[in-house]
């Protein structure tokens, strides 16, 4: 059974930095594309930041330069590092692991931008 658990989360002020976690059970995410996903209230879900097997990393314009994706392979783990954070990056953020057709989700960790 494919398990993903956020984890990282809080309220930091702007221009502040958080990291979040995924720690991942029942899949290997260095064989799968692994992506985090953020969905503020009132909006559809939206991609922030992608990796794949390969290791080829892609993040969306809102957050580029400031958001980075990356992955443990010993620890089976993928981290965002979010830095210099804005009100309009208040969201629950979500990891997202692709294994075939089958999309994984965790249960989303909320991250509370103040101003």
């Amino acid at each position: 059974q494919v398990q993903l658990v956020e984890s990282g989360g809080g309220l930091v002020q702007a221009g502040g930095s958080l990291r979040l976690s995924c720690a991942a059970s029942g899949i290997i995410l260095r064989f799968n594309t692994m992506a985090w996903y953020r969905q503020a209230p009132g909006k559809q879900r939206e991609l922030v930041a992608r990796i794949t097997s390969s290791g080829y990393t892609n993040v969306a314009d809102s957050v580029k330069g400031r958001f980075t994706i990356s992955r443990d392979n010993a620890e089976n783990t993928a981290y965002l590092q979010m830095s210099s954070l804005k009100p309009e990056d208040t969201a629950v953020y979500y990891c997202n692991a692709l294994q075939g057709w089958t999309n994984y989700w965790g249960q989303g960790t909320q991250v509370t931008v103040s101003s």
